[in-house]
């Protein structure tokens, strides 16, 4: 209920997973009952039988505060939906709300993994010859660097589960890959991963540059960091594509190539544009909760869905507990 678009987007985007996704588990759409049955009365899915209706009273709008939020709505949408997931109805929540009240009501109502005390936002970025993932994508703007040590482990699994990638290479984002540089945060942070060993594939510092040529999986950092490189990029592949079209059709020549080119370039604007990639899913907690952009269309929406059901069929929260109680024990060792 609290996205840009409003609830048509979603109810639009139910009716596309379920069209595409015949083995989803049943989809529970959570708000404004009456206008959520109506919505779906018109988009023709209201009977199906793989989809259901929560009703919940209240929205977070996006200039709430969290704890403003979490205290006095709390039969929103969106807590509604974290409760379900809570009380094992849902395998997955999906909200493109406002992010501080997202990651605060997950927190609070789910609970991070033992050892940890933060969660992190994973999202997904094409670069050459495939995707790196980036995280913390913004849930946490300050962060120690214990905390980008799990992002490392959280960020490993979750490529190997998005990608297949057995040993995904983690680069902890800085300003140079000479030992030193970076600030004080980075520093400690490097310090700590190198102790890990095998734990995961860490390379060590990398830059900017490396992260769209192939030169790393994972790319660490915290969220204040993480979330102008993400809102950058996405801007970055906006400009391309309208630039782009402008330019082709500037004249009736370039015209003439465009629609020459047409297969290609329609695969260049598929593959940059942001919608794809769905939304960020806000690991290291007690169950499964995704992050769409507030102003997620029905395409990333749809993709948000077949993500949260392939996060529920993996049991991705058990296999980075294990390892996150070993990197403590490493960290652990490394401190005293």
């Amino acid at each position: 209920m609290g996205g840009d678009s409003g609830p048509s987007e979603v109810v639009a985007a139910a009716k596309l997973a379920l069209a595409e996704f015949p083995d989803l588990s049943p989809l529970t759409l959570v708000g404004d009952e009456a206008l959520l049955r109506r919505l779906a009365q018109e988009a023709g899915i209201a009977g199906h039988p793989k989809l259901a209706f929560f009703h919940a009273s209240e929205v977070v709008n996006m200039d709430d505060k969290p704890l403003l939020a979490l205290k006095r709505k709390k039969d929103s949408s969106m807590a509604r939906a974290i409760e379900l997931v809570k009380n094992g109805a849902a395998g997955a929540a999906i909200s493109c709300g406002n992010t501080g009240c997202l990651v605060g009501a997950g927190i609070l109502k789910l609970r991070t993994l033992d050892g940890m005390d933060r969660a992190a936002l994973a999202a997904v970025v094409p670069r050459a010859n495939g995707h790196f993932v980036v995280l913390d994508a913004g849930a946490n703007p300050e962060a120690r660097p214990d905390h980008l040590v799990h992002n490392a482990i959280l960020g490993s699994h979750y490529y190997r589960l998005e990608f297949g990638v057995e040993r995904p290479r983690v680069g902890l984002l800085t300003i140079g890959t000479e030992e030193g540089k970076g600030n004080t945060l980075v520093t400690a942070t490097h310090e700590l991963l190198k102790r890990l060993g095998g734990l995961i594939h860490y390379l060590g510092p990398v830059e900017g540059f490396q992260l769209f040529a192939d030169g790393v999986d994972v790319a660490v950092c915290d969220g204040f960091v993480g979330n102008i490189c993400l809102k950058s990029w996405e801007s970055l592949s906006k400009f391309i594509s309208a630039e782009l079209k402008s330019q082709l059709l500037a004249n009736p020549m370039r015209a003439l190539g465009a629609a020459l080119a047409k297969g290609a370039l329609t695969a260049l604007r598929d593959r940059i544009k942001p919608e794809r990639y769905g939304g960020a899913p806000l690991l290291g907690l007690r169950g499964n909760l995704i992050k769409a952009h507030g102003s997620a269309n029905r395409q990333a929406l749809k993709n948000a869905i077949h993500d949260a059901s392939e996060m529920i069929k993996t049991s991705l929260t058990r296999h980075i507990e294990a390892d996150i109680a070993r990197a403590n024990d490493l960290i652990g060792r490394a401190a005293r």
